[in-house]
């Protein structure tokens, strides 16, 4: 406990000084040095003092202490004021809180029930149940905004009093789009499928052609040896030549292993259309 015998004189405040020059005090703890400085302040009559005396009881006031030179100026201005050296308590600075848990949690159970509706909507619901219905509960919460409700709606005790699931919204994006023709009823638009037969003794196997028409089922099958100019487009004019109705187009899936060869497919599938009086191929 910090306490002085007796009050000093100045003379024996300078040799007190000049003396514990190598030492250093400290006190225990805030309360005590506060109540050690204020009965310093009194005792010493700090107030009435010189101002070279203030000095030498400063530097012997910093000297027991051990707290620094600006914490002391402060607690000798509170002493100026009010005649004590107190410890300031802490004071936040909030903004007066004006929905209640019991708010969120009314909020919480009407998302829950109506399945989280927008904000203005969660408002109107809000104004009907207390102006129409007169429930009192509803009285605060039917004067909130749309931003304020969606902050609540953020807080952790609203997250924790409402369970809300929401299905996966498909986005459309028709950006390289590839779809079926859509003939309408009418014969000549062509589905192609290609299917290789496999390898037997590390021989490569033949690859099967199909070509049927999407209405009316029409079918012609063909082989070739190999997917290559060569020997698709004689088997090609083949098969064309066999549908006994105007060919409009024809349609793949993503396997066809024509699609390789595409420049050229199209350019000989258009003279193929063309020679069998079909519009061209687009």
């Amino acid at each position: 406990m910090m306490t002085d015998a007796r009050v000093m004189s100045i003379d024996e405040l300078k040799a007190f000084l000049a003396s514990s020059d190598v030492f250093t005090f400290k006190g225990n703890s805030r309360e005590e040095i506060y109540a050690w400085i204020e009965r310093t302040l009194r005792d010493y009559s700090y107030r009435s003092r010189p101002r070279l005396e203030k000095g030498l009881l400063r530097r012997y006031m910093l000297k027991m202490t051990g707290i620094s030179n600006s914490q002391l100026t402060r607690l000798i201005a509170q002493f100026r004021r009010s005649g004590q050296v107190r410890i300031q308590p802490y004071q936040r600075h909030s903004f007066p809180t004006k929905y209640t848990r019991e708010d969120q949690l009314l909020l919480a159970e009407l998302d829950s029930a109506n399945e989280r509706l927008s904000g203005k909507a969660t408002v109107a619901i809000f104004k009907r149940e207390y102006n129409r219905f007169g429930k009192n509960e509803f009285q605060r919460l039917s004067k909130i905004s749309v931003a304020h409700l969606y902050r609540l709606r953020q807080s952790s005790f609203y997250r924790n009093h409402t369970v809300t699931i929401e299905k996966t919204k498909p986005s459309s994006c028709k950006y390289g789009e590839r779809r079926r023709p859509d003939p309408q009823g009418r014969p000549g638009y062509i589905r192609v499928d290609t299917v290789h037969q496999g390898d037997l003794n590390g021989v490569k196997g033949v690859y099967h052609i199909n070509t049927i028409d999407e209405v009316t089922q029409w079918e012609v099958i063909g082989c070739v040896e190999k997917i290559s100019e060569r020997y698709l487009v004689p088997v090609l004019k083949h098969l064309l030549s066999q549908y006994p109705f105007t060919i409009h187009g024809f349609h793949s899936d993503n396997v066809l292993t024509m699609k390789s060869s595409l420049p050229w497919k199209q350019r000989e599938l258009r003279r193929l259309l063309l020679r069998n009086e079909a519009h061209p191929f687009t």
